[in-house]
C-alpha cells in the first residue's frame, strides 16, 4: 500500500471546534480547513462572524471554507461577498441548490466571474458536477465538494464517480475536486488513487493517520489485549453451574 509520504491528495480538516482546528493547524500535513453551519451548531458556535474571525486569526495562511446559510439567492450573494472579504485564504461555500431544489448556477457564475473563490457543496451526482463546472470562470480558483461518503451510504461505490468527476473538471484547470464526508481512513487512499485534489475529513479520521502501515499481527495482539483489559476492569465473571 502507499505511505502517507506518497500521497498527492491534499488533506483538509473538517470541523468547527476552534481548539481542534488549532490542533490540526499545528500538523503540517493538514493543508486546509472546511466547516459548515451544521458543524458550527454542533460545536456551540453562537456568533457566526465572530467565530470565523477567530478561526482566521488562528489560521491565517491556509485555505478555509465558510458557508453561506441563506436560502434566497440574492441573500446568498450578499453573504458570499461579505464572507469573501474576511481573508485572502477564504473560499465561500455555496450549496449546489437551495432547499427548493433550484440550481445555484447563475449565482455561481456571477460570483466566480467577480473573482470570488467558491466551494460548491452538497454535490452528489456527475450531472451536478457538469453543470457547476460550466459556470466557473476559467481564471478564478474554485472547488467542487462531492459528498462521496453520502454516496457510499446509499450502497453505491463512489470511486468510479469520483474518478469521472476528476476527468470532467479538467475543463477548468483552476477548479479542484474535494472528496467530502469520508467514512474511514481508507477513503484518503481511494481519493488519492483517482486523482482527487483534496479530501476533507473530521479530526477523528485524521488522527488515524498514525495507523497507516501498522503491522497487522501487532494490531491483532493489541486488540486481544484491549478486550482482556476491559473485561478485567469491568470485573466480569461467569459462574460455572454444575
Amino acid at each position: 500500500m502507499s505511505t502517507i509520504a506518497d500521497l498527492k491528495v491534499k488533506l483538509f480538516a473538517d470541523g468547527a471546534d476552534l481548539a481542534g482546528m488549532k490542533e490540526m493547524y499545528a500538523n503540517p500535513m493538514i493543508k486546509g480547513f472546511t466547516t459548515n453551519p451544521t458543524l458550527m451548531r454542533k460545536a456551540g458556535v453562537q456568533d457566526y462572524k465572530a467565530f470565523a474571525h477567530q478561526v482566521l486569526e488562528a489560521i491565517p495562511d491556509r485555505p478555509i471554507s465558510f458557508e453561506v446559510f441563506a436560502d434566497d439567492f440574492d441573500e446568498m450573494e450578499r453573504q458570499a461577498l461579505e464572507i469573501a472579504s474576511w481573508g485572502k485564504n477564504v473560499s465561500v461555500k455555496i450549496p449546489v441548490t437551495n432547499t427548493r431544489k433550484l440550481f445555484a448556477g447563475p449565482l455561481i457564475e456571477r460570483l466566480s466571474k467577480a473573482g470570488v473563490a467558491l466551494n460548491v457543496t452538497a454535490v452528489t451526482s456527475l450531472d451536478q458536477v457538469r453543470s457547476i463546472i460550466e459556470r466557473f470562470a476559467p481564471t478564478t480558483p474554485a472547488i467542487i465538494s462531492v459528498f462521496a461518503g453520502r454516496i457510499a451510504d446509499t450502497g453505491r461505490d463512489p470511486v468510479p464517480l469520483m474518478a469521472e468527476a476528476v476527468n470532467i473538471m479538467r475543463a477548468k484547470p483552476k477548479a479542484e475536486l474535494i472528496w467530502a464526508s469520508p467514512r474511514e481512513l481508507l477513503n484518503i487512499f481511494q481519493a488519492d488513487s483517482v486523482g482527487c485534489h483534496i479530501i476533507t475529513a473530521t479530526n477523528d479520521i485524521l488522527k488515524k493517520l498514525s495507523l497507516v502501515g501498522k503491522d497487522l499481527e501487532h494490531y491483532s495482539l493489541e486488540t486481544v489485549q484491549m478486550f482482556y483489559k476491559d473485561a478485567q476492569a469491568a470485573g466480569y465473571k461467569i459462574k460455572v453451574t454444575a
